[in-house]
């Protein structure tokens, strides 16, 4: 059995999978239930300055995307900080770090860009034994309309300052969370290291507005006839998170740099993809929310079961493996040939790969065959995009398959593959 025990940044944990700071870890019931059901550990949620409470809106506060046959591919929220005294956020958190010590407790923080108040709240935080703290510099609404959030985590500068404060009046691991919301990720990242932060987690919710209602004329969700933006979260950001962390992880002057991996983490496959590409632990929050806690269990008997199928021993085992295979577009091997190839026997006829084919692409799939519908690649045609592929409605009806020096493995003819270097291109932009 694979050892799914994690040591992130000095904080033991007995699987790698936390909950993101979120919701679900605003109290200790919620905290408490999430143990119970297995998770290694949770990022309370974000934590601000003793003073005047946070107020949060009490009409909706979550609008959806959804696909075609109503599950929920993205999430929008317009929700803040915790809304509850900051007293008892602390008695909670310490608490529960006592009854639960194998636990990972990490306190998500946000107070103003200011060295007292970060002075101030920190030894309040490390009074209740948490294991580390992440910095809130990705929250997209409301707080970083106050100077606060991505307001910070969009400026270098302000990243490191803050960090060498937290580095400087804390024992406790300090993890920095990243905002989407931001060019090139990986500058925010290397002030993280500059200002010496033991982690990066990432990402944060991206800036978004999920929808509009056609009858209002407001964006969804609406609150008295007026919207605003809020943060997009859920499977349809997995893409874009899996890059930043990839970018990170590959980055020469990030290098070695611990990476807690968030976006869009419904499965234990999502999660193996996060530490392939550099990950060491990984936070959900959307899955949880949707399906409840319990999909924790499926997550850890999933990832035991494909660890042990592939020889893996522990997470550091897969930790960044897939890293040295993200390269850059230049670097690609432009002599590799594939075509697309169709089962005859799987093929329904429906004809979506004609038809996207030859409307969009290359003209490369046939419609008719001796007077009957008949699907077939043409080979000099196809260039192995890989569209029919992907709206193709039978899984593996069409896969592709590897030309080896021009040939077509199953013939044995010559094709047309135009191999061709891309610094040979005529329509290189270099040349």
């Amino acid at each position: 059995m694979a050892n799914l025990t994690t040591h992130f940044a000095g904080i033991k944990s007995p699987n790698p999978f936390w909950l993101a700071s979120a919701p679900p870890t605003d109290k200790e019931y919620n905290v408490v239930r999430a143990f119970k059901a297995g998770w290694g550990g949770v990022v309370w949620k974000t934590l601000g300055e003793e003073g005047p409470p946070v107020v949060n809106v009490n009409g909706p506060r979550y609008g959806a995307l959804y696909g075609s046959d109503r599950r929920m591919v993205g999430f929008n929220n317009i929700e803040l900080i915790t809304d509850r005294p900051l007293q008892i956020n602390l008695q909670e958190i310490k608490s529960v770090k006592r009854n639960w010590p194998d636990r990972a407790m990490i306190v998500s923080l946000m107070v103003p860009c200011e060295e007292d108040a970060w002075k101030s709240i920190l030894p309040l935080v490390e009074d209740t034994g948490a294991d580390g703290i992440e910095l809130n510099f990705g929250c997209p609404h409301g707080m970083s309309e106050r100077g606060m959030g991505a307001a910070v985590g969009q400026v270098p500068d302000y990243i490191e300052m803050v960090t060498r404060w937290c580095k400087h009046y804390t024992r406790m691991p300090v993890i920095v969370k990243l905002t989407p919301n931001i060019t090139d990720v990986r500058y925010p990242a290397r002030a993280a290291k500059a200002g010496g932060a033991d982690a990066v987690s990432l990402i944060n919710t991206i800036n978004s507005i999920v929808g509009v209602d056609l009858d209002t004329m407001a964006p969804s969700p609406t609150v008295d006839g007026k919207g605003t933006h809020g943060g997009y979260c859920g499977p349809a950001v997995k893409p874009i998170a899996l890059n930043m962390v990839a970018e990170i992880a590959r980055d020469h002057d990030t290098a070695g740099m611990l990476i807690s991996g968030i976006g869009g983490i419904e499965t234990w496959r999502d999660a193996a993809e996060f530490l392939a590409l550099g990950a060491t632990s990984v936070q959900v929050c959307t899955a949880a929310m949707t399906y409840g806690f319990r999909i924790v269990e499926d997550m850890i008997e999933g990832l035991n079961s494909w660890m042990d199928e592939k020889g893996y021993g522990t997470i550091e085992d897969i930790s960044g493996r897939a890293v040295p295979n993200v390269t850059d577009w230049q670097h690609l091997n432009l002599n590799y040939v594939t075509k697309a190839v169709i089962d005859q026997d799987a093929c329904i006829k429906c004809g979506r790969c004609h038809i996207a084919c030859e409307d969009t692409s290359h003209q490369a799939i046939t419609a008719m065959k001796d007077g009957e519908r008949h699907f077939e690649v043409i080979n000099e045609e196809c260039v192995g995009c890989n569209l029919c592929v992907a709206i193709c409605p039978v899984e593996n009806c069409i896969t592709m398959e590897q030309m080896i020096d021009g040939v077509d493995p199953r013939t044995n003819k010559k094709i047309s593959t135009k191999p061709l270097h891309w610094t040979d291109h005529p329509n290189n932009p270099m040349k």
